[in-house]
């Protein structure tokens, strides 16, 4: 016989708003315990900060973390180290982690320029390279191709132009992560066709026009498609613009060496600081993003809306190598910019400041330009 709802029973207590994470969790990154936060729902390391992300279990007050998070924690010390003695210090101006030969004196941040740098001491070794992306254009074609770009600004104070940077120019191999996934994504959709309908309408003169008025007609649409990520970048870095980076890009991965001590002899190595988990979900982000794409592409008609996206991915690994850039960092009336070169191929990308007069001159013509055009449309 049916119950009534006065017959069911009542419902269990909710869980408090803050549960205990009970176990002990190491941060994957250093090594510190991590701690739950319950504002962030995530494990936040309280000396380096890192997130690792997981998912807490309010009946137990226990966390459950991620596959990829227990991975990188039981990387084997093997796989740690550099290999050969090296020194990192931290810049205090714009947090860079530089690692370089500890015989080395005199040393600026090789990323903004100021002298503030202190040791920078962590808990585990961090996770070696597997591979290394040599040099391959000269440190004169950099200042070469470097001087002939800052005159290429027209914008560009005289001053600028002048001193061309040619001083400031230094090798460092960059932190990037890459990573493969093999991917069975289903989607859903409306897919819609256009179609237009004639309609009439009186004018302010009182004359009936026609007109063509575009509709949508709607219908439900679905499929699957499979794809294969097969070096997916992410920059380990913190102390380049990400911008210019992407500018510079790409560096290429099938050119990859394996690890050698001998390649970062001279230059300076930038210390990862997007750690592993980060660059995992950086990585899932851009797949998901480029997965929705290529759903768009299968959706038949003229448009569509409510997409969604079901990925399952399988088949995922990760390395972490190290790829060239030549760096110009100056500072110009106390603004810092920054000017780079990609390693490999030569490719440029850079800030540089602008002259108020210039843009002045550029403005007033433009304001010429729109003035003149509006008397001739007259």
């Amino acid at each position: 016989m049916p119950t009534s709802p006065t017959d069911e029973p009542p419902p269990p207590p909710a869980p408090p708003a803050d549960v205990a994470a009970v176990a002990k969790h190491a941060c994957a990154a250093c090594g510190a315990q991590a701690e739950w936060n319950p504002a962030r729902q995530a494990l936040i390391c309280p000396h380096c900060g890192t997130e690792g992300p997981g998912e807490l279990d309010r009946a137990t007050g226990q966390v459950r973390e991620i596959d990829l998070l227990c991975t990188l924690r039981e990387l084997p010390d093997e796989r740690r180290g550099w290999q050969t003695d090296r020194r990192a210090v931290r810049c205090r101006s714009c947090d860079a982690v530089s690692v370089f030969e500890p015989g080395r004196v005199g040393q600026a941040c090789e990323f903004c320029g100021s002298a503030e740098l202190v040791d920078y001491q962590e808990i585990r070794a961090p996770i070696r390279p597997e591979s290394v992306l040599p040099f391959q254009v000269a440190e004169t074609q950099v200042r070469e191709r470097f001087r002939a770009w800052c005159a290429s600004k027209w914008l560009a104070p005289r001053s600028f132009k002048r001193r061309a940077l040619v001083d400031t120019v230094r090798g460092v191999y960059l932190p990037y992560w890459t990573f493969d996934a093999q991917v069975f994504c289903r989607w859903s959709a409306e897919a819609g066709t256009y179609y237009n309908t004639t309609e009439s309408h009186r004018g302010a003169d009182g004359r009936v026009r026609t007109r063509q008025v575009r509709h949508v007609r709607w219908r439900p649409a679905g499929g699957s498609l499979e794809h294969f990520f097969d070096d997916e970048p992410v920059p380990g870095s913190r102390g380049v613009d990400r911008r210019l980076l992407r500018a510079i890009e790409p560096f290429p991965t099938d050119q990859l060496v394996p690890y050698d001590t001998g390649y970062l002899s001279g230059f300076v190595v930038e210390h990862y600081q997007v750690v592993l988990v980060a660059a995992a979900q950086e990585a899932r982000r851009s797949m998901e993003a480029q997965l929705r794409q290529l759903c768009i592409r299968q959706i038949p008609g003229d448009t569509y809306r409510n997409l969604e996206i079901r990925p399952d991915f399988s088949g995922q690994t990760f390395k972490l190598g190290l790829v060239p850039l030549w760096i110009s960092t100056y500072v110009y009336r106390g603004k810092p910019y920054q000017l780079l070169a990609n390693g490999h191929t030569g490719r440029l990308a850079g800030h540089y400041p602008k002259s108020v007069w210039k843009l002045l001159a550029l403005a007033a013509f433009a304001a010429a330009a729109i003035s003149l055009i509006a008397l001739y449309v007259r």
